[in-house]
């Protein structure tokens, strides 16, 4: 099993936890990761684009002007497409682009990104991360300790100090165990897990 330090807030080693290797050391393959992200990333989009057709647009259904003798070209009714003020055609329309990815290939992708993680040396195992208030500067000063920046913190229960410390740090996402995912950890560049929500990742994702 791939052996990691334990570190408290200070940096210093307080002991050292065995990582599953059904999790943590699983082959990596680029084209599942880059599967899943898709998936992710469509499931996402709102999908709310929209424009008007020709019989959406409000307006009168009596012909602009006689067929003939005017002089002018030939003109229908003023929703039609060619006409300024008129429908779309063609245009979009409200859809969904939801993605659905098997959950056995999220749970395969999701043990690939810890993987890639640990053995990038780029996870960090914390006793626990509790601050003493609410306070970012405090929070920032931690980083700083570990000497990171881009960081995406696993907790296992809500930790009201973490979350309001850190909501305000723009390079910073703080979430609970639950909901881990795949374009999250690929997006920061350092892991930081409590040692308690590594044993609840384990649990629910070994095979």
């Amino acid at each position: 099993m791939s052996v990691v330090d334990v570190y408290n807030l200070q940096k210093e080693k307080i002991s050292e936890l065995e990582l599953n290797e059904g999790v943590f050391n699983v082959p990596v393959k680029k084209h599942v990761l880059h599967q899943v992200v898709l998936g992710q990333l469509a499931t996402r989009r709102s999908g709310s684009a929209a424009t008007k057709t020709r019989s959406e647009i409000q307006s009168s259904g009596a012909k602009l002007w006689r067929q003939k003798g005017t002089g002018r070209a030939r003109a229908g009714v003023a929703s039609s497409p060619t006409r300024r003020g008129g429908g779309v055609a063609f245009g979009p329309s409200p859809r969904s682009y939801t993605h659905r990815t098997p959950k056995k290939l999220r749970k395969a992708a999701i043990r690939m990104a810890l993987t890639d993680k640990a053995l990038n040396r780029k996870l960090v195992v914390l006793e626990n991360f509790n601050l003493p208030e609410i306070k970012t500067k405090n929070f920032v000063e931690v980083l700083k300790t570990f000497d990171v920046r881009k960081t995406l913190v696993v907790t296992e229960e809500k930790n009201v100090n973490l979350e309001k410390s850190s909501q305000n740090v723009p390079w910073v996402k703080v979430m609970r165990y639950e909901g881990l995912n795949v374009y999250d950890i690929l997006k920061f560049d350092y892991l930081f897990v409590v040692r308690p929500a590594i044993e609840k990742i384990e649990e629910a994702l070994v095979e």
